[in-house]
């Protein structure tokens, strides 16, 4: 499975009532690739799902913890049920997206399903695409009819070979998208996370 990427997050804070979806995307910035965390207004309550908290990368761990309120627990809720967690690692961004972390009733054998998406191993639990990470953790999968993860998104040079790719391991295609700026992929990835491929257009910018 083709796949290229790196992702970044905006810095973490509380959020306003409203209930809000939750997509990881990954974007390209000026001269880097970066991840994001995307909140949609949505439908609620939403369902925890296989959601358990998103990390993000910081440089200095104590810096970014002095700036929470005092109290604050290691893993904290930023609001409608979004979890999240700092990490002190190497990074050109502060608050780029770390990990995220999912449940699974089986993190061993899911993280291995994850390489047939693309995605490499980092470890009995844990997988890697461009420089972020997946953390498979021992829980309740389900997703509802509501789950708070919507989606997660890898930058791909290309969707067609995805889509090829995804047909030769049988692995099921829900969707293609083309849209004005993009083309994407997406994919039903284990425990029905869905996962999107997508393609930039030349007519894609940032600005």
């Amino acid at each position: 499975m083709h796949r290229r990427s790196r992702q970044h997050a905006d810095e973490p804070a509380v959020l306003d009532d409203g209930h809000a979806l939750v997509v990881v995307l990954l974007e390209e910035c000026e001269h880097a690739r970066h991840g994001k965390l995307t909140l949609f207004d949505a439908e609620g309550p939403r369902e925890t799902g296989p959601l358990k908290h998103v990390g993000l990368r910081v440089s200095d761990l104590a810096a970014a913890r002095a700036e929470l309120p005092a109290g604050v627990e290691d893993v904290f809720d930023i609001g409608e049920g979004i979890f999240v967690t700092l990490v002190e690692a190497p990074t050109d961004v502060e608050y780029d997206l770390d990990h995220v972390a999912l449940w699974a009733s089986d993190p061993s054998a899911t993280a291995e399903e994850y390489l047939r998406y693309g995605f490499e191993s980092s470890g009995p639990k844990r997988v890697e695409v461009g420089g972020a990470f997946l953390e498979l953790h021992e829980g309740d999968p389900s997703q509802g009819e509501r789950p708070l993860l919507n989606h997660l998104a890898v930058l791909v040079e290309s969707a067609d070979e995805v889509v090829a790719d995804a047909r030769e391991l049988d692995i099921e295609v829900e969707s293609v998208v083309d849209a004005a700026n993009t083309y994407a992929a997406f994919l039903w990835g284990p425990d029905r996370v869905r996962i999107e491929y997508v393609e930039h257009k030349p007519t894609f910018s940032l600005t």
